[in-house]
């Protein structure tokens, strides 16, 4: 079988005993934890509760692929309590701001941007999720349902469905660390965090459906990001069941 580039970078990102990187790291150099945009609307968000609205057990047992979804709006506070379970800040130690799904190192390269369609409170646009201030800054207004449906290889359901997460990595933030190694790193980091946003719909009594198949440059230009130093990696779309 023809070894293509998958199998080169599974190769050549292995961990081999006695070959680790050596040497310290440049604090200097570190990259920025966050990614800010000023100068453009800021929403902020419904601060984000930690009542029980089901228990984990029954909340694994009822998560779903769902990919009918309804025409009611999700509520700008069902929206807030996902994004905080997704990468919310939820403890400080010793100036580190630890979040709701775990990154290696601590670095999280991933940043979250929203395409949303159907949200009360909130207009139809591409947001980016400021995690550190738990607000949304909006990047672009209008109807953006074909772009974000076409960048998911044409599924129709990131077309019906009432938002879109898509969840870009900045690498320089892994590799300042990691070296070629940081590649692996950042694809785990963003299953952890589409699968808290799955189970967080759940509890929410929403559903959820994650895609990786994705048409990578058109989902870069519709969120403005240059495709090399930031890039698409995974999206995730959420709503409300149309058969309820």
């Amino acid at each position: 079988m023809k070894k293509g580039v998958g199998n080169i970078f599974q190769q050549e990102t292995k961990y081999k005993r006695g070959e680790l990187p050596a040497g310290g790291l440049d604090w200097t150099s570190r990259p920025a934890p966050y990614k800010r945009y000023t100068d453009v609307p800021t929403i902020t968000l419904p601060p984000p509760t930690c009542d029980q609205r089901k228990p984990y057990w029954e909340v694994i047992k009822k998560r779903r692929s769902l990919r009918n979804f309804s025409s009611e709006p999700l509520s700008a506070k069902e929206l807030s309590h996902i994004l905080w379970a997704s990468q919310g800040i939820t403890r400080e130690v010793q100036g580190f701001a630890l979040r709701a799904a775990p990154s290696a190192g601590a670095l999280y390269p991933v940043e979250t941007y929203l395409v949303i369609h159907n949200v009360s409170e909130i207009e139809a646009g591409v947001y980016h999720y400021a995690v550190e201030t738990h607000e949304l800054k909006q990047l672009r207004q209008g109807d953006f349902r074909v772009s974000v449906a076409r960048a998911a290889l044409d599924q129709e359901i990131a077309y019906s469905a009432p938002v879109v997460f898509i969840w870009t990595a900045i690498f320089e933030r892994s590799i300042w660390k990691y070296k070629q190694r940081a590649y692996r790193y950042v694809y785990l980091d963003a299953g952890h965090i589409a699968q808290n946003v799955a189970l967080s719909a759940v509890a929410l009594g929403l559903g959820s459906c994650q895609i990786a198949a994705l048409y990578d440059e058109e989902a870069n230009e519709l969120l403005g990001v240059d495709g090399n130093n930031e890039s698409t990696l995974y999206m995730t779309v959420v709503g409300k069941d149309s058969t309820k």
